[in-house]
């Protein structure tokens, strides 16, 4: 069984193309029109294990919101067709990373509800032109789609890069280990459903 999904998304704010494989290297093609996120979603992509091919283009003329935004809820919306009855999966993901001086905490359960809980102040307010309060919305929207539980921590660090980096690559090795196989079939769930 492949665990695939391809999601296009088309508004008059934004057009979106993804493709995303829970069963990857880790392999990515992604162009969104801004750097730092393309950079960001690179990491998902590598420390998850997943393979994304993503193409959104939007009215980055206005600002990122819209861009970011979609991508997360694409992001999540892919996520949650891969995944299917979530028959076999372990379900539950955490993951801790460092990135030099900084260290983010990502915690998942792939629970079919929507929250998001997010804990980070960034040592600054934009990268090359990436408001860093976009970094929140984008986990809300992936949050929503994705019907996961999702709580993310900055726990401290002083450069805004790597805090956000950290937080990425956290977010990446949580989804790897929540969509792994338990080795049976069962779905983890005393309700039986997800």
């Amino acid at each position: 069984m492949t665990r695939t999904a391809h999601i296009v998304r088309n508004t008059t704010e934004t057009a979106i193309d993804l493709r995303l494989n829970l069963d990857g290297t880790g392999t990515y093609q992604i162009d969104t029109g801004v750097g730092f996120f393309d950079h960001m979603l690179g990491h998902v992509a590598k420390h998850g294990r997943l393979d994304l091919v993503l193409k959104a283009t939007g009215d980055l003329h206005i600002d990122e919101h819209h861009l970011v935004e979609d991508v997360g809820i694409c992001f999540g919306k892919a996520l949650a067709e891969a995944l299917g009855d979530k028959r076999g999966i372990e379900r539950f993901g955490t993951s801790f990373v460092t990135m030099d001086e900084a260290m983010a905490r990502t915690v998942i359960d792939l629970s079919g509800r929507g929250y998001l809980v997010f804990h980070a102040t960034f040592s600054r307010a934009v990268i090359n032109g990436f408001s860093l309060e976009m970094v929140k919305e984008f986990f809300q929207a992936v949050a929503n789609e994705g019907k996961m539980n999702l709580h993310v921590a900055l726990l401290y660090g002083g450069n805004a890069h790597h805090q956000a980096e950290g937080i990425f690559k956290s977010f990446g090795r949580a989804v790897r280990e929540a969509v792994r196989s338990s080795g049976g079939d069962a779905i983890p769930s005393t309700k039986g459903s997800l």
